[in-house]
C-alpha cells in the first residue's frame, strides 16, 4: 500500500523529471525525495526512474504505475477541495464588480483560479457604473468590487491597493493642451472639468475633480455625467476635459480626443471594496487569490503605463 507522501513525491517527480525541483516543490531535499522513491521501488521490487548523470526519465513500470494513480490522486483532491469549500461556506455564487476594463481582466483570470480552488462557487462578474458606485454593494447586487479609491464608508470595508495608475488628462485634440508632451495639476483650471451627475462623497470628489489647484486657482466644473462613455463624448465635442488614468488609452482611444499625461499628479489607485459585515470566507479567498493574480502580472502592467506614457510625450 503506498502512503499519501509517497504517492505525492512520486507524482511530483513524473511530471518534474528532476530531483531538485521536486524537492523544491514539495518543500524538502534531494534526498529525502531519493529516499522515498528508493523505498517505493524496493518495495515495488523495479525501477519507477532511469536515472543518469544528465536526465531522469519514467522507466515502463513507472509510466504505468503513474497513468494507475494520477486520476485517483486528483479525485481525492477535488472531494478533500469541496469538503473544505463546504466547510467554510465556499460554495453558492460569488459576484465581482469592476469599474475598468483592466480591473475585469484581472478579476475574469482570477475567477479562473478560485473555480479551480473551489468549484462548487460560481463567479459572476458586472461592471458598476459612475451612475451608482457603491449601490450595488450596499444591495448586496455585488458581494465585492474593485473600485477607485480613497473610499471611507462605516459600512464599506477598503481592501488592498491593486492597482496605481498614473494619471493622464484627457483632452479635445483640438485643445491647446492636446500638442504638450505632458500637463500639470495647475493645467486644470484652463478648461471645464467634467463631472460625475453621482452621490460621490465630497472627499472622494475633491481627490479626484477637485474645485481648485494646488495654488489656488479654481477649476470650471463641465457637463455631469452618468457614464463613461459620455466622457470620451463629452471630451471630443469640446465640453471639458477629464483626469483619467493613463491605461485607459489602451482600451479608449478614439478620433476626436488626446490622453496627455500628468507629470505631478498622484496616481488613481483602485482597491477592492466590501460590506465591512459581509466579509465572507469566499469573499477572503477570492481577495488573496485576485491580488496573487495581480502581483504576478505587475511588471507587464507597469511596462505598459510607461510605454503609453513615453509614446505619448515624444
Amino acid at each position: 500500500m503506498l502512503e499519501r507522501q509517497e504517492i505525492e513525491v512520486f507524482l511530483a517527480l513524473a511530471e518534474e523529471l528532476h530531483f531538485g525541483r521536486t524537492a523544491e516543490r514539495l518543500r524538502c531535499t534531494p534526498g529525502r525525495v531519493s529516499q522515498i522513491v528508493k523505498n517505493m521501488e524496493r518495495r515495488i521490487g523495479s525501477p519507477l526512474f532511469v536515472r543518469s548523470s544528465r536526465r531522469v526519465t519514467l522507466s515502463p513500470l513507472g509510466e504505468q504505475l503513474r497513468a494507475d494513480v494520477l486520476p485517483a490522486h486528483r479525485q481525492i483532491e477535488q472531494a478533500y477541495r469541496r469538503a473544505v469549500a463546504a466547510g467554510r461556506g465556499i460554495t453558492g455564487t460569488l459576484r465581482v464588480g469592476y469599474t475598468t476594463p483592466w480591473a475585469a481582466d484581472a478579476v475574469l483570470r482570477a475567477g479562473e483560479a478560485f473555480s479551480a480552488r473551489h468549484p462548487d462557487c460560481a463567479v459572476e462578474i458586472r461592471e458598476i457604473q459612475f451612475a451608482d458606485p457603491h449601490g450595488p454593494l450596499r444591495s448586496g447586487e455585488v458581494d465585492l468590487q474593485i473600485s477607485e479609491l480613497p473610499v471611507r464608508e462605516p459600512d464599506l470595508t477598503a481592501g488592498p491597493v491593486l492597482f496605481a495608475e498614473p494619471r493622464a488628462l484627457l483632452v479635445p485634440a483640438g485643445h491647446a493642451l492636446a500638442r504638450q508632451a505632458s500637463v500639470s495639476v495647475e493645467d486644470l483650471a484652463l478648461a471645464p472639468l467634467i463631472t460625475f451627475a453621482a452621490e460621490y462623497p465630497a472627499y472622494w470628489l475633491e481627490y479626484h475633480l477637485p474645485t481648485h489647484t494646488p495654488g489656488g486657482r479654481p477649476i470650471i466644473r463641465g457637463p455631469a455625467v452618468r457614464y463613461w462613455p459620455e466622457v470620451l463624448t463629452q471630451v471630443a465635442a469640446g465640453q471639458g476635459v477629464a483626469p483619467v488614468a493613463a491605461r485607459a488609452e489602451e482600451f479608449h482611444s478614439r478620433p476626436g480626443i488626446v490622453f496627455v499625461p500628468f507629470r505631478d499628479a498622484p496616481t488613481i489607485d483602485y482597491g477592492l471594496l466590501w460590506p465591512t459585515h459581509q466579509a465572507t470566507a469566499a469573499v477572503r479567498a477570492f481577495t488573496a487569490i485576485l491580488c496573487e493574480t495581480v502581483a504576478e502580472s505587475a511588471p507587464d502592467a507597469g511596462r505598459r503605463s510607461r510605454t503609453a506614457v513615453t509614446t505619448r510625450a515624444k
